[in-house]
């Protein structure tokens, strides 16, 4: 119910749709009762012209479009806003919580989460509202001919409409939940299992990576399986108490002719009535699974929502210019894992400086502290002065550029993948960027030269090739302040030597910390920090 109340809170502009919707639908399924109800009135009294039941239909068909129409519209548009609220929660996240989430989960979130949504909107507000609707209504109906029929009525909508989805929901639901989680851990290794099909092939591993896949599969299936059990048996009951509910309303009826309470031809009215009224609770009783699954992914929406960053953006501050940065007694951890301890370091302008280290050592952390991806928990980290928590996030990433190990492309022409960096930036700015990251001519010997488009995860390139486009970015940004994590770690000697001196011509004006293993990559260093590792062996 918690879950449900919050995804309800994203329909509030959309009342009048829902109002319309549920209109529709509710006399659409009158039309549907009283369609055979008049025609046995007409055939005894003739009541009125024949083809008013034809126009009826007619009606009940244009009612049940408008419906589905007004459903459809409703959950289509809020599927689009919740999209964006989850990418836009995402970027707030990232990147430090970014780093340690399943990317299959992720992927499974984004896609078919999101998608089950559809059912709780289109499926789910409007039915249970027309069902209410259509019971209140059918309990005045019966009342008119006896109190008794209309009690005997309603419990039976309260079996098939409440009481039987409420006792299977419990299962269903942590069946449903269990599914989705299996999905998208199932989404994960698949995932894993492309990424990784060379090695697989290489190692020969291929036949275990397979099995882990079928038990994974056969895992999912059986839990699958469970949860189609319990729509069969929410069916089975809502189908027999339907058809005891009809035959009930029909001894019944016919108990109170022989009382003269009622009429013999309102006795087989109301048995009709009975029969075909029980459409709206039927739908609300074979939500089933697909409301148990849809409550699942609400959950699981819900829990990425209700995450807080670990950095907020900071606004509202007055823009600076870079003069130089540094740490000052930072202490940083993982949990208990202290990774800097007290670390005061100095990066003025128009300086190279290098941080020289074994892994874990803290290197890549303290980028990330500059970058304001993760806070200090002691000391401050300061550009221009001021701590990085205190300067707007907008004119922070303007002052950085900053390379990573691992460059990230997009599957799009070489040009938009370097001009992310600079939106505005023309095919002139671009080719310079590329010149100094040594990429240039590479590009130009390709058969589309720049336009040529870069496959999934940039799989037609080599790493070193991924590493200059990504020195690229950082070159077209122009930042003031470059850091660059392991920015030639790919690279042969002489391509390592250009680069190196293309940022020792850019830091005559601007301020270059350089992270790497490798002793050559520091020869252009005007200063170079060696940083001890903190973990334990």
């Amino acid at each position: 119910m918690k879950t449900m109340l919050k995804l309800l809170t994203l329909v509030k502009q959309y009342i009048p749709v829902i109002f319309l919707a549920v209109i529709f639908g509710t006399l659409g399924h009158l039309c549907v009762v009283a369609i055979p109800v008049l025609g046995i009135g007409n055939a005894v009294n003739r009541w009125f012209p024949v083809y008013l039941l034809a126009l009826l239909g007619l009606l009940r068909g244009v009612l049940h479009y408008a419906e589905q129409y007004c459903n459809h519209f409703l959950a289509f548009s809020i599927l689009a806003k919740i999209r964006e609220i989850v990418f836009r929660k995402l970027r707030s996240l990232g990147p430090a919580k970014m780093e340690v989430k399943d990317k299959g989960n992720l992927i499974s979130l984004l896609t078919s989460d999101i998608e089950l949504l559809e059912v709780f909107y289109a499926h789910t507000i409007s039915p249970v509202c027309i069902a209410f609707l259509m019971t209140v209504s059918m309990f005045i109906f019966f009342f008119h001919f006896s109190w008794i029929l209309a009690l005997t009525a309603l419990a039976f909508y309260l079996i098939v409409g409440v009481i039987i989805p409420f006792t299977v929901n419990a299962s269903a639901v942590k069946l449903g939940t269990e599914h989705r989680r299996e999905f998208g851990q199932m989404n994960s290794f698949v995932l894993d299992c492309i990424r990784g099909l060379l090695q697989s092939i290489q190692y020969g591993n291929g036949y275990s990576r397979l099995n882990q896949i079928k038990s994974k599969s056969d895992q999912l299936t059986e839990t699958k399986r469970k949860v189609s059990y319990l729509d069969g048996l929410t069916a089975a009951l809502s189908y027999l108490f339907l058809t005891l509910g009809g035959l009930t309303m029909l001894f019944l009826s016919l108990f109170l002719v022989k009382r003269g309470v009622i009429k013999y031809e309102q006795a087989l009215i109301c048995t009709v009535a009975m029969f075909t009224s029980f459409g709206p609770v039927i739908a609300v009783s074979l939500l089933g699974s697909g409301l148990s699954g849809t409550i699942a992914s609400g959950k699981r929406i819900a829990s990425l929502l209700d995450e807080e960053p670990v950095v907020e953006d900071v606004k509202g501050m007055e823009e600076i210019t870079f003069s130089g940065a540094e740490a000052e007694n930072v202490t940083f951890s993982y949990g208990k894992e202290i990774i800097l301890d007290k670390l005061s370091m100095e990066f003025p302008k128009n300086r190279i400086t290098g941080i020289q280290g074994k892994s874990g050592s803290g290197k890549s952390t303290l980028l990330k502290l500059f970058m304001h991806f993760w806070q200090a928990q002691t000391g401050q980290v300061l550009v221009s002065g001021k701590s990085v928590e205190q300067i707007n996030t907008c004119n922070l990433r303007q002052i950085e550029s900053y390379v990573t190990q691992e460059t990230v492309l997009f599957h799009d022409t070489i040009e938009n993948n370097i001009r992310i960096a600079k939106l505005d930036a023309d095919r002139n700015e671009i080719i310079e960027a590329c010149k100094k990251a040594q990429i240039h001519n590479f590009i130009s010997q390709l058969p589309d030269g720049y336009e040529t488009e870069v496959a999934e995860l940039g799989d037609n390139f080599s790493g070193g090739e991924r590493q200059r486009l990504g020195l690229a970015r950082a070159f077209l940004h122009g930042g003031d302040f470059m850091i660059l994590d392991e920015p030639t770690s790919n690279l042969d000697s002489y391509n390592e030597h250009q680069i190196m001196a293309a940022v020792k011509k850019e830091a005559k004006k601007k301020s270059v910390i350089i992270v790497s293993h490798r002793d050559s990559t520091f020869e252009f260093a005007d200063k170079v920090y060696k940083l001890k590792s903190k973990r334990k062996s």
